[in-house]
């Protein structure tokens, strides 16, 4: 598989702005919504932020707030960085404009999931960078808008590394490489082997079953496993182990996967086709990690 790089010129506007003070929010984020107000061809600007600075717009907007749609940003991010990207990717074919074009002003969670440990925080920065491409033919214009009062210096800085418009912005390959050279945490001693070179799904449903799973989830992670197992096998096996609260395979593939945005691409339906298994498992895990090694990789999936 040939190595992504990021485009050279891109429609799609990603953007970065910092507030520390309500003042200094809506000095940022007024102009843009002006601008898509203005844009010819576009439907209303959008603003995903937090509910206190939602009505801080309304106010500020007077009668054009009814204009711009306002959502909740808890409402936006509920689960994790890859269920943010399907849920923007539905958006904009739902809503967008042709070519993609509407403004979207967008305050990440930072209070939330996406802050509260280094693990969880270089995920949302992968999701950042890798917006960069995920997005890349669309002609919609994004603005990020990053409270320092909550994010901190470091998450912002990081942050600035993944949007354009700052002056150290880093190519999302290199950044997403850059992420995925903190090594994970090895398989313990007493991880269990699974027979064959393929899971199969009544194995995985019975052993997380059998660590205190619900029959609901075990079936979801045993389905996670084996669609990932079947996008990027052929396999030299596969581990399990429970991780409490959760449930962790680690599955050993025979070749190297060689692309940033395996399982990121959003699907053309919403029915799974054969090799979007990894898609799948982004969307029902905490954390699926890719990790080539040598002339192979390793796929982890952690659920719960």
């Amino acid at each position: 598989m040939t190595p992504r790089t990021a485009p050279a010129h891109s429609p799609f506007d990603h953007r970065m702005a910092v507030f520390a003070t309500d003042d200094e929010f809506l000095a940022a984020v007024l102009p843009f919504l002006a601008e898509g107000l203005s844009a010819p061809g576009e439907p209303p600007p959008v603003a995903i932020a937090a509910p206190a600075r939602l009505d801080l717009l309304r106010d500020a907007l007077g009668g054009d707030a009814k204009e711009v749609g306002l959502v909740p940003h808890t409402e936006w991010y509920t689960g994790s960085a890859a269920n943010a990207i399907a849920q923007g990717a539905g958006y904009l074919a739902a809503n967008a404009g042709p070519g993609g074009r509407i403004h979207l002003l967008m305050e990440p969670l930072w209070g939330g999931r996406a802050g509260r440990s280094p693990r969880e925080t270089a995920e949302w920065i992968r999701y950042e960078a890798l917006a960069n491409l995920l997005f890349a033919p669309l002609a919609t214009t994004v603005l990020c808008a990053y409270d320092a009062r909550v994010a901190g210096t470091a998450i912002v800085a990081a942050a600035r590394r993944a949007h354009p418009d700052t002056g150290v912005y880093e190519d999302p390959v290199r950044l997403a490489a850059e992420l995925d050279a903190v090594p994970l945490p090895p398989a313990p001693a007493d991880a269990e082997r699974l027979p064959g070179p393929m899971p199969t799904g009544d194995a995985v449903r019975d052993w997380a079953a059998a660590r205190g799973l619900p029959v609901a989830d075990a079936e979801l992670f045993a389905t996670a496993v084996t669609e990932a197992a079947d996008a990027v096998g052929p396999l030299d096996g596969a581990l399990l182990w429970s991780q409490p609260p959760a449930c962790v395979a680690e599955l050993r593939a025979a070749h190297r996967v060689d692309d940033p945005l395996a399982g990121f691409i959003p699907p053309p339906s919403a029915e799974l086709e054969p090799g979007q298994g990894l898609w799948f498992a982004r969307q029902v895990c905490a954390y699926v990690d890719v990790r080539d090694e040598g002339e192979g990789a390793s796929v982890r999936l952690q659920y719960g």
